[in-house]
């Protein structure tokens, strides 16, 4: 009888753990995905619930640039940074290419520049580009035109592009089959979620933008950087990745 306690008693630790262990699981925010044999991390955010932002410059002045910087700041200040990507396309000095608001304040200015000759227009000015942003209501996703007629009261945003899906369509200017493949970061708001993307083997935008739209049902979704510029810090991944730029400008991360 006592031997059968003892087993009853290590089957229900074992499940409790077991329970405890998934329960842990599911928490992390940030979990590998496949879409259509490409394997991607793919970070879910319900920003109305958590504190999701923008971070650019330390104390100091001077831009973070890696991610365990941002890290080792607020945990001086008692807080946790749980995941962070790139984003958006920086400058050499890592600042914004173009609009960055932060803490309700504007940065960095909207860039409605257009950029290239024809054939060789870089990812930034491929139209339309767009900024993602949080307000008030949570986080949206708006082409920079939209954005800058409607001026909405942002608390946090970043510009950069292309659109990846608008509306639930996707980009029109994306090419099925195209041989340009590369890393790529991106952005998507999905009902009431934001789903953060980064690629971890090399696919063109066409693909990119279908794993927002087809597999991470986002209505809205923006490129945020592609090739060495993708980067991701999740410590329950084992990820503090470092850009070959050295360095990033500005940073979308998690905070606890």
């Amino acid at each position: 009888m006592t031997s059968l306690k003892h087993a009853l008693l290590a089957v229900a630790t074992f499940l409790a753990a077991t329970i405890l262990l998934l329960q842990a699981a599911q928490a992390e925010p940030c979990a590998p995905q496949t879409f259509e044999g490409a394997n991607y991390i793919v970070c879910t955010v319900d920003p109305g619930k958590a504190d999701l932002r923008l971070f650019w410059k330390s104390a100091n002045g001077e831009p973070y640039r890696y991610f365990s910087s941002l890290a080792e700041a607020l945990q001086a200040g008692g807080r946790t940074l749980v995941f962070a990507v790139n984003a958006g396309m920086y400058r050499q000095d890592f600042s914004p290419l173009g609009l960055y608001v932060e803490n309700g304040k504007e940065l960095k200015p909207a860039n409605t520049k257009t950029g290239g000759s024809a054939g060789s227009v870089p990812n930034f000015y491929k139209k339309p580009n767009g900024v993602f942003f949080l307000d008030g209501e949570g986080a949206k996703i708006l082409p920079t035109d939209d954005f800058l007629k409607r001026r909405p009261a942002a608390r946090f945003a970043t510009q950069s592009g292309p659109m990846l899906v608008i509306s639930g369509a996707l980009n029109p200017i994306f090419i099925p089959g195209s041989t340009d493949r590369t890393r790529r970061g991106g952005v998507g708001v999905c009902g009431g979620s934001v789903r953060i993307a980064i690629s971890e083997d090399e696919v063109n935008f066409h693909d990119f933008a279908r794993l927002f739209r087809d597999q991470l049902q986002c209505q809205d979704a923006l490129f945020l950087d592609g090739g060495h510029g993708v980067g991701l810090y999740d410590p329950a991944l084992g990820r503090n990745d470092r850009s070959w730029h050295g360095g990033y400008g500005p940073i979308l991360g998690l905070v606890e």
